[in-house]
Order: structure tokens, then C-alpha cells, then sequence
């Protein structure tokens, strides 16, 4: 039982740092953890990993929403906004999107938490400066990772049971 608590709170870690650090593969590390262990029920590595992950991801929706001050080196350097780039009113108007259709929001939301596609790390700096609801991009992203993760918790189980 302490090994299972142990691995499951490594799993934890492991998964707030790659959702900070791309560069960190959450999914490797499951699958490995999931074939070393396979005592830990899927839903529960499922559980602890799509936390971690959505823990992880609210730095990037909060720094983009302007409430956590980021070091010097991570912030844009202030240049005077020009009000009629194209890529400024291209994100205005993705910004009332946001709002006018929030059941839009909240599928862009999901499939990108479940599939990746776009990017979740993305989607979360976009959501972060578009003001999402944070109940919105909560339930989505937790729904999402929690589908994304606890498929591939259970694919090596389905792959050996093939062979």
C-alpha cells in the first residue's frame, strides 16, 4: 500500500512538472509506471495525473490572465501597442468568441485537453488572456486530461490482452 501512495505521489509531481516543462513527458512516465506497477488502478492514476496536470496549467492561465507577476526574463518587453494590427484585432475578436459562445469555448477546451491538439500548455495561455471562466477551463481541462490519462492507463492492459 505505501508503494502504491509512494508512486502515486510521484506521479503527481512528475505530472505539475511536465505540465510546467514541456520539455517532461507525463504520458512516458505513465505508461511506464502503468507496465512497472500494475497494481495502481487506472482511475486512480487517471485521477492524480489529470489533477497535477490541471494544477500545473492554472500558472499558465493565471500569468496570462495577468494575476501572477512573471520574472523579468519570462515578460514582454513594453512596446507601444499599435491598435490596428491585424493580429490584435484577429485576438479581440477571438476574445468576444470566448464569451458570446461558451459551449464553443468549452469544447476547444476539452478536445485540446484530451488530445492535445492544439496544445494544452497553448490553449491555457489562451484561455488565461481571453478570460475564460476559471469553472469553465477547470471542469473541461480536469474532464479532458482525466480521458486523455486514464486511456492511456488502460492501452497497455487492451495491448497485452491482444497478444
Amino acid at each position: 500500500m505505501l508503494t502504491v501512495i509512494g508512486l502515486l505521489s510521484t506521479a503527481f509531481g512528475v505530472s505539475v512538472a511536465s505540465a510546467l516543462l514541456p520539455l517532461i513527458s507525463i504520458e512516458l512516465f505513465a505508461i511506464g509506471l502503468v507496465l512497472k506497477s500494475p497494481e495502481i488502478p487506472w482511475w486512480l492514476l487517471a485521477l492524480v495525473i489529470a489533477t497535477g496536470q490541471i494544477g500545473g496549467k492554472l500558472l499558465h492561465y493565471y500569468a496570462a490572465r495577468g494575476s501572477i507577476r512573471l520574472p523579468r526574463m519570462f515578460r514582454r518587453k513594453t512596446e507601444p501597442e499599435r491598435k490596428d494590427s491585424r493580429w490584435r484585432q484577429w485576438l479581440e475578436k477571438f476574445r468576444t468568441n470566448c464569451h458570446e459562445r461558451p459551449v464553443w469555448t468549452g469544447a476547444v477546451l476539452l478536445i485540446s485537453a484530451a488530445a492535445s491538439l492544439p496544445p494544452f500548455a497553448a490553449i491555457a495561455v489562451i484561455a488565461g488572456w481571453a478570460k475564460v471562466p476559471l469553472t469553465t477551463f477547470l471542469v473541461t481541462g480536469f474532464v479532458g486530461r482525466f480521458i486523455r490519462f486514464g486511456a492511456l492507463a488502460i492501452a497497455p492492459g487492451v495491448v497485452v490482452g491482444w497478444l
